[in-house]
């Protein structure tokens, strides 16, 4: 339970903070960045993207949605993601909480639009969120089924 209760301090202490940078990797995978940004390299490339104070990133699967519709998900036309995802930028953060038998995340604005993580393929739900806050970095994964916390160094299942 060590983890479930270092998860919900983690996401007390982001309540009301503004969503610093949103941005995608490669194919579906989108990270949100929260807190102060640190400029950093993508690996093997010369790009850079910023790097908040805490991370959450999700591989493939996942939607945004507000009270009444999905705007969009990881298997929508892309052309329609830059819209659902403006609506989620300098956005404040209302909630984190995780959902379902094998954890997934919920990321809650003030205004009430969801970013949901929502893996649909076999093995673990493919989401992490980092806390570069503490030395070191705490990574929250799912392993086995369970929240695991870890210092990111473990190798991917």
């Amino acid at each position: 339970m060590e983890a479930v209760a270092s998860f919900k301090a983690l996401a007390a202490s982001l309540h009301g903070q503004s969503l610093s940078y949103i941005w995608r990797g490669h194919g579906s995978s989108i990270f949100i960045e929260f807190g102060d940004l640190t400029p950093k390299a993508n690996r093997g490339s010369s790009s850079t993207h910023s790097e908040g104070a805490v991370s959450l990133g999700v591989e493939w699967s996942w939607r945004i949605e507000d009270e009444t519709d999905i705007l969009c998900g990881s298997w929508s036309d892309e052309g329609i993601w830059e819209t659902a995802i403006d609506q989620l930028r300098d956005a404040q953060v209302s909630g984190l909480k995780l959902f379902g038998r094998l954890p997934e995340v919920e990321l809650v604005t003030e205004g009430g639009v969801r970013f949901l993580s929502f893996s649909t393929t076999e093995g673990q739900p493919q989401w992490h969120l980092v806390d570069r806050r503490t030395d070191p970095p705490r990574w929250f994964t799912v392993r086995a089924g369970q929240l695991h916390v870890g210092d990111g160094s473990e190798p991917a299942l």
